[in-house]
Parts: C-alpha cells; structure tokens; sequence
C-alpha cells in the first residue's frame, strides 16, 4: 500500500524543521500544504525542500484547516496514493506514532484510522492537560455524534488520522474552517465507512490558540459546530440511523 504522510502547516516556524525531520524518519513520501504562513514558515520550507524532497501546496493567503485538508485527500488521490495519514505541525502530533498508523493500515479492517487522545489512560498519554473548554466541547459533541451516527469515538476532534483515499472521495464535504470533523463524521456514517481509534499523546502546547471568526467563546463555538454537525446530518439524513432525526436546528 502507498502511503501520504500530510502536514498542513500555518505559521510554525518553531515547530516545522524539528517536525518535518522526526516525520521523515518513519516514511518517504510526505506532502506539506503552507496554508499562507505570514511567518518565516515558508522560508524555512524552502530551505528544507531540496534535501528531504517532500511535495508542497502553498497557499497565498489562509483558507482555512477544512479547505486545506479536502486539497489533501484530492492531492492524494491523483498521486494514487492508497493512504493518507494526516498530523499536525505544531508538536501535539508525536510522529513516533506513525508506525501505529501504518500497523493499522496494515490490518485492511478500517476506512478511518482516528487518533484519541482519551483512548487510554496513564501518565504516558496524557502529557498536558487540555483546556477546559476545549475538552467539554470535544466531549459534549462525541457523546452526540455517537449517539446519533452509531460510532464508538472518544475524540472527535483529533487531526492525526489515517484515511483510506478511495473512501475519502466518496464524501461530500465543503466546511473550510475547523468544524470540518463535524461534516466528516457525518459522511463516514452516510457511506458506511469503517471507522476505529488508536491511542494517541495528548499534548497542548498553546492553550491560548485562537479559533478565529468568533469562535474564541466557547458558547459561540459550541454552537456553531453543533450546527454544522445538524446541517451536514440533514442533508443526508435518509442514509443515517433513526438516531440523527431527532437533531435540532433551531438555534442555527
């Protein structure tokens, strides 16, 4: 099986060099999307390029982790690429992890192979502590998404997952922002797709990162993932369990 390895980075000048050369370590084909860095980012992957040979999509200006992660897959699909496993940038996705991805792949049983960082429990897992908000609305959404699409999720909101291409091009997805997973969780239960969790670290390194749009209050943003989470369940809603008609978009 051919294998992507998909970083999309946004102003990690801190982070991309020491990430980029841990990734390497554990697979060859790697593919970065600068998502318009305003930073020393791209400089940065200018330097690098030439000696670890990696793709790159660059971006003039920020369209956001949902667009940039749709570019992913469709690059992917092109390149016949079986397989993309998707991290994030900035050190809260361990690429030592990589080898747990690919066993999985390996295994042929699943469509999504999603990282948890609540899978396990154990001071080897949980390096940080997540912001409050964060973790109540990671919760409160999986608790729903489970209960309305019929998974078995303990993150919904993890971004180091494996994604079997093929599958990938079934879904209908076109959330630019970070409500994306509310769309793709959606898509999966829509498509039948296989979808299972691996343990993964739980690592913040910026509590204060800013959302963006509003979405910094976590009433605000609560509110708005939920209803990106009914519109995508109404749009499908004759392919998904009994469970998802009793979702509400009153308040949207």
């Amino acid at each position: 099986m051919r294998t992507l390895i998909a970083i999309p980075v946004y102003n990690e000048q801190d982070h991309v060099r020491s990430v980029l050369e841990r990734v390497s370590a554990y697979a060859p084909d790697i593919l970065i999307l600068d998502d318009g860095s305003s930073d020393k980012t791209p400089e940065v992957l200018n330097e690098l390029r030439p000696e670890m040979g990696f793709d790159l999509i660059r971006h003039e200006a920020n369209a956001g982790y949902g667009r940039a992660i749709r570019e992913i897959f469709n690059r992917a699909h092109r390149n016949n690429y079986d397989w993309v496993i998707t991290m994030d940038c900035d050190d809260q996705h361990e690429p030592e992890r990589i080898p747990d991805f690919l066993e999985a792949i390996e295994k042929d049983d699943l469509d999504i192979v999603s990282g948890s960082r609540y899978l396990r429990d154990g001071d080897q897992w949980a390096k940080d502590l997540p912001p409050g908000d964060r973790r109540s609305i990671n919760m409160t959404l999986t608790k729903e998404i489970n209960a309305r699409l019929g998974f078995n999720l303990t993150d919904s909101f993890c971004g180091f997952k494996a994604h079997r291409v093929s599958a990938m091009q079934k879904l209908e997805i076109n959330d630019d922002g970070y409500a994306f997973p509310m769309q793709l969780w959606v898509q999966a239960a829509a498509n039948n797709l296989r979808v299972g969790e691996i343990p993964v670290e739980l690592i913040y390194n910026d509590p204060n990162r800013t959302f963006g749009g509003g979405l910094d209050d976590p009433t605000t943003r609560l509110n708005h993932y939920r209803c990106v989470l009914y519109r995508a369940m109404d749009q499908v809603i004759d392919r998904l369990p009994e469970a998802a008609r009793a979702a509400q978009l009153a308040d949207c």
